[in-house]
């Protein structure tokens, strides 16, 4: 199991596809637009993004931790 996880890891930082063309599109389409609206939508989206997944983690995480701790009592 312990090498499964260090073989999963080494792969998966090694073999990494690294784009950036999003960001250059979004740079085009805000530096042409006289007003700020559309900047605010896309930083919007960009935090909606980021905190979906650290929710969901946290959510199941403690679903575990509160399962676990209900079998030890």
């Amino acid at each position: 199991m312990k090498y499964k996880v260090i073989i999963s890891t080494l792969i998966s930082t090694l073999f990494f596809i690294k784009s950036n063309a999003q960001c250059a599109m979004c740079r085009a389409v805000l530096e042409n637009e006289a007003g700020q609206t559309a900047a605010e939508g896309i930083n919007d989206g960009i935090v909606y993004l980021m905190a979906i997944p650290y929710i969901l983690v946290a959510g199941i995480g403690y679903f575990i931790y509160k399962k676990y701790n209900t079998l030890k009592k």
